[in-house]
């Protein structure tokens, strides 16, 4: 049977990797758990997972070139998560050692999410309920209702066109900009360009793919051509948005508010110094965190030990072609 470590801390099971998948993955595999309290990186994580055929690691502990050099027994590392930003697949290759990514099971649970920022942001709930909270007089403010208005997304992958179909049934008008893949389904607008999306958007949703040509694709430019008064929602990656021109933005009155379950602190979470403005309304980067959407990638990783175990490349594969320790294994496997 293979031998998994696991890397999530307790607190990360908890929400992460759950009883479910986690009894899912003891029937396929040995599991040895991490019981830190912190995430594990290079040689400690090596030493930790020391004899385990895989590791299965959260989105908070790299796969380090430091892992892979020290842990000779290392078949494959598995990311419980789309995002592997953080795994030097390049050197996970030239030792040998392959890399998998789960499916996107957080598609309903971000676009949910996104909802709820926009009227969070349009009724002012947010600071009407932290009034109630802190035993003040909350006052009254004028709200903005969805219907009518105009969500502009850039980008036009799953979690975008479940938001577009969410935003519709209330009634907003969805102008969308993708250059490599405009939308061309009935009631969805394909803006011929940024500009457009900027300048029209009540409500900015940036939703691309994170790439050198996407960073702070949400800059002052941007800012400057909107109309005053809109909101921008980001829930994507944060390297997306210029923080300090959203600072600015804010500061001058241009932009009315913004939402953001991601940022540029540590996790991909809001920075502490925007999340604690008044017109800021921040989560943690829990777009994901739903026990379907967690669950779901949970299970995916717990499919991927098994193929592994039956001599199989697994889905979600990165580098197949380079998994030279994992062909070797299968092939002791095979010998009488």
């Amino acid at each position: 049977m293979l031998r998994v470590f696991l890397t999530h801390t307790p607190e990360m099971r908890d929400g992460y990797y759950a009883a479910a998948p986690l009894a899912a993955l003891r029937q396929v595999a040995e599991v040895t758990l991490h019981t830190g309290d912190a995430p594990l990186s290079g040689a400690a994580l090596a030493r930790a997972a020391a004899g385990c055929q895989c590791i299965v690691a959260d989105r908070a502990t790299p796969g380090t070139a430091e892992t892979f050099a020290h842990a000779p027994d290392l078949l494959a590392f598995l990311r419980v998560a789309v995002d592997i930003s953080t795994i030097e697949v390049p050197a996970a290759s030239a030792a040998g050692v392959l890399v998998t990514q789960a499916t996107p099971g957080f598609v309903d649970s971000v676009a949910e999410l996104a909802i709820g920022m926009m009227i969070d942001l349009a009724r002012g709930v947010s600071p009407l309920a932290g009034a109630y909270h802190r035993g003040q007089p909350p006052g009254s403010r004028m709200g903005t209702q969805l219907s009518g208005k105009t969500v502009g997304i850039i980008g036009w992958g799953r979690i975008a066109r479940r938001l577009a179909e969410l935003a519709a049934a209330f009634r907003m008008r969805v102008l969308v900009h993708d250059p490599y893949s405009p939308p061309d389904q009935p009631g969805i607008e394909a803006a011929g360009s940024l500009q457009q999306v900027f300048a029209q958007a009540d409500f900015l949703v940036p939703l691309a793919v994170s790439t050198p040509e996407t960073r702070h694709i949400v800059g002052a430019p941007a800012f400057a051509a909107m109309k005053d008064g809109a909101f921008l929602v980001n829930l994507s990656r944060g390297e997306l948005v210029d923080e300090a021109a959203l600072a600015a933005a804010l500061d001058g009155g241009r932009l009315r508010g913004a939402a953001m379950d991601v940022g540029s602190a540590p996790d991909q979470r809001p920075d502490p110094a925007l999340a604690a403005r008044p017109n800021v309304v921040a989560t943690p980067h829990i777009g994901g965190l739903t026990p379907e959407a967690a669950e779901h990638q949970a299970m995916d990783t717990v499919r991927q030990v098994a193929a592994l175990a039956r001599g199989e490349m697994p889905p979600g594969a990165v580098n197949a072609e380079a998994a030279h320790r994992l062909r070797r294994w299968w092939q002791g496997q095979a010998a009488p």
